[in-house]
């Protein structure tokens, strides 16, 4: 599984048939291994990304869970670059108000971070809630996509 750097931290890439099927935010050095294939196309990508040359991605995925997460995934890889949802918003959307947990808990199992946008959910209120890469990379994801984040007075 390759690592590669962002200017985030360093990324765990995994690939299955030449499609990605997770990508996360690891403390694990970068791969000694050459970056090939699908690996190098998200590498550029990601840097194109990162270096505000891109807002969107167009790679090879592989979203794995049920059929309920995988509907959540595709939802929140509609939210457009630059803007945000919240959860309750989303589980409008998808046409069931009372599976605002499941909602959440399907975001937080986000296989694909970045790519698949799950850093574009807030809370209700305009808070900042958790991220698998954790809030401080939220944050910057969205301030690079350009949206202003509130930040507390304390």
């Amino acid at each position: 599984m390759p690592i590669i750097a962002t200017s985030l931290g360093n990324v765990l890439l995994e690939i299955q048939d030449e499609k990605l099927t997770r990508l996360q935010f690891t403390q694990d050095p970068l791969s000694e291994e050459s970056i090939q294939g699908i690996a190098k196309e998200v590498k550029n990508q990601l840097d194109d990304y990162f270096s505000g040359k891109r807002n969107s991605f167009d790679l090879p995925l592989e979203l794995k869970g049920t059929d309920f997460q995988k509907s959540v995934w595709e939802a929140v890889n509609q939210i457009p670059f630059g803007q945000t949802t919240t959860y309750m918003k989303l589980s409008q959307k998808l046409g069931n108000v009372a599976a605002i947990r499941a909602v959440g808990a399907a975001i937080g199992a986000n296989p694909i971070l970045v790519i698949v946008p799950c850093h574009r959910i807030i809370g209700t209120n305009g808070q900042l809630t958790g991220y698998a890469g954790g809030l401080e990379r939220k944050q910057a994801l969205l301030e690079l996509e350009g949206f202003p984040v509130q930040k507390s007075l304390f």
